[in-house]
């Protein structure tokens, strides 16, 4: 089984697909609170979170 890449390890273009993905699925979330079909609330803080990793390493990876 392949070991999943750590946010630091991924290049700029894969951080930038990263974080796309990540704004598209936290929209999809709000969208579900607003009418009521969100299953899982605590995605809502993961994505969150996780968009905030990958903004810290785009802003690493600019600045070295």
């Amino acid at each position: 089984m392949a070991k999943a890449k750590t946010t630091s390890e991924l290049s700029s273009a894969e951080l930038e697909v990263r974080l796309r993905e990540l704004k598209q699925e936290a929209l999809n979330l709000r969208l579900q609170r607003a009418t009521g079909t969100l299953e899982n609330p605590a995605r809502i803080r993961q994505v969150r979170r996780e968009t905030a990793q990958v903004l810290t390493a785009v802003t690493a990876k600019s600045l070295a």
